[in-house]
């Protein structure tokens, strides 16, 4: 009981960081002692899932904490940093609009920190798959929950390029002014990584409905 304590302070402490961090990207000031806040909200978002990753890890057990699987954790922590890109390039999407867009310093800030984003959730989920070396990772039940929350991220996907080609397929010429090669094609990172939102979603779900 005594760890009790600390463990929710360390928890409350994440969520305040990661707060922090979706604050810098999505609405901060311009600069924040002298530095560009999306990357210093990216450095936050990357140490606030790293600190979530320690908790699960060295963090005491209960009965409760045992009767969830690494994909489970894989899930929730994939679902949140994910969701914080997702948000974060929703709210910077205007940038990537207008001819001179390719060549705006904060256009490619944005895209430079979604890269970024992109290898550090790459290099976490490689320290997650360490993080339960030794232990068996996954079951039938594992493999089962992967396949359908699979199939939701991919309909997603699927869904967003009907509907991006539906709408550049039908849409009279002079309404498509908007669709510089720039913005569509991180129209098109969105669309996936909107997949792997879902993806991660539909599994957090999935072992909720099979713990009940």
């Amino acid at each position: 009981m005594s760890g009790l304590p600390g463990r929710t302070m360390g928890r409350y402490g994440v969520v305040l960081v990661a707060g922090a961090a979706l604050w810098l990207l999505m609405a901060g000031p311009r600069k924040v002692l002298g530095l560009d806040p999306g990357h210093l909200g990216m450095i936050l978002l990357v140490a606030s899932a790293w600190a979530a990753l320690y908790f699960v890890q060295f963090s005491s057990r209960d009965e409760a904490e045992h009767a969830i699987s690494p994909g489970e954790w894989r899930a929730r922590i994939g679902f949140a940093f994910m969701l914080g890109a997702v948000a974060y390039f929703v709210a910077k999407l205007d940038l990537f609009a207008g001819p001179g867009a390719a060549d705006s310093a904060d256009a490619r800030a944005v895209a430079r920190n979604l890269v970024m984003l992109g290898i550090a959730w790459a290099v976490l989920g490689q320290a997650m798959a360490l993080r339960w070396k030794g232990r068996i990772q996954e079951d039938e039940r594992d493999r089962e929950i992967a396949r359908h929350a699979g199939q939701w991220g991919r309909g997603m996907l699927v869904f967003c390029m009907i509907a991006l080609a539906v709408t550049l397929g039908f849409s009279p010429a002079h309404r498509l002014q908007w669709a510089t090669p720039f913005l569509l094609a991180n129209l098109l990172v969105l669309a996936l990584m909107w997949g792997w939102l879902c993806e991660y979603a539909a599994t957090a779900v999935y072992y909720w409905r099979d713990r009940r």
